[in-house]
């Protein structure tokens, strides 16, 4: 990785949780070695991965350790929730927290780890490490996932979401007050120039298109679905912060503590301590539909809003 500078935005956070956190792709352990290697600084000087962290603080990064990519999945017992299961197909609520397959700094905990675990059966069109796996979500995205047992089912769902015919539907909570309740973000997405891990609203990008509707607006926060109608990376979080309605806790796109500080004191107080309920941004696919590989009947599931982001929301209507 690339030399890089951060000024810290919030306080009271851990050194190595706060670099995890902006670093999604790289490992804690892995950070924590490369502070310990000397390769992180704050404000010029050597700290260890304990020292809490000071807004202001400026954190300068030489480089951040990387793990080799392994040839292989090792089975490992992940967690993950299974909605649905037949001979062709999973249906899975993936906790957020979990990435999907393995990347730079994390290659031993991933969704992929836990269905060699679960399965012995899993379609290999992507290849060894990242088997059964049709399509992703970010993260620290909750929410319900296809995974394909066959060669033959993983074509098929491919086919739909190349077509545009699988719809999914998110729930998010974004900070602020919509002017209008529904409507369609129609802007394009490339990777952002100087950060190569952020997207951003760019003419020269790629089509992409979210529809949404606000399910409950309250004070400077709402509820809100989601219906993307093209598959970018991370599509639904960079139209919202376009449209300066970031997503809550997301840290990455405006929507973490910083934004706290346009309010009056007793308020950015308050949604301060909200934020600190959930360690993730508070998006989650709760629904997916397509047609079944085998049956060819279309279907729909459904993955229940998790506890995080229910109990935001009630502290938010408080």
């Amino acid at each position: 990785m690339k030399s890089k500078t951060l000024v810290v935005e919030s306080d009271g956070i851990r050194l190595d949780k706060y670099l995890s956190r902006y670093f999604r792709e790289i490992s804690r352990s892995y950070i924590q070695k490369s502070i310990k290697s000397g390769n992180v600084l704050v404000n010029e000087n050597l700290k260890p991965a304990k020292y809490q962290v000071k807004v202001g603080d400026i954190i300068a990064i030489t480089s951040l350790e990387i793990e080799q990519m392994p040839e292989r999945i090792e089975p490992r017992e992940i967690e993950f929730g299974i909605i649905h299961e037949d001979d062709h197909i999973i249906v899975i609520n993936k906790p957020p927290g979990l990435i999907v397959h393995p990347g730079a700094g994390n290659f031993d905990k991933t969704l992929v780890h836990g269905l060699v675990y679960h399965y012995q059966q899993l379609s290999n069109t992507n290849g060894s490490l990242r088997p059964g796996i049709v399509h992703r979500l970010d993260r620290d995205t909750s929410g319900v996932m296809i995974v394909a047992k066959t060669n033959q089912a993983h074509f098929f769902l491919a086919k739909q979401f190349e077509s545009r015919t699988v719809r999914k539907e998110y729930i998010g909570i974004t900070w602020g007050n919509w002017i209008k309740y529904t409507g369609t973000f129609n802007q394009s997405i490339a990777r952002h120039k100087s950060d190569p891990t952020k997207y951003t609203v760019d003419e020269k990008g790629r089509n992409a298109k979210t529809g949404y509707r606000v399910e409950e607006q309250l004070e400077n926060a709402a509820e809100v679905l989601f219906t993307p109608y093209t598959g970018r990376t991370h599509q639904i979080r960079v139209h919202c912060a376009a449209a300066k309605h970031p997503i809550f806790g997301d840290n990455k796109y405006g929507g973490g503590q910083s934004k706290c500080r346009g309010f009056k004191p007793e308020i950015s107080k308050a949604f301060t301590k909200i934020l600190n309920q959930i360690d993730r941004h508070a998006l989650h696919a709760r629904r997916i539909f397509f047609q079944h590989p085998d049956t060819k009947q279309d279907m729909m599931f459904e993955a229940p809003i998790p506890a995080d982001m229910l109990a935001v929301m009630g502290a938010l209507r408080d």
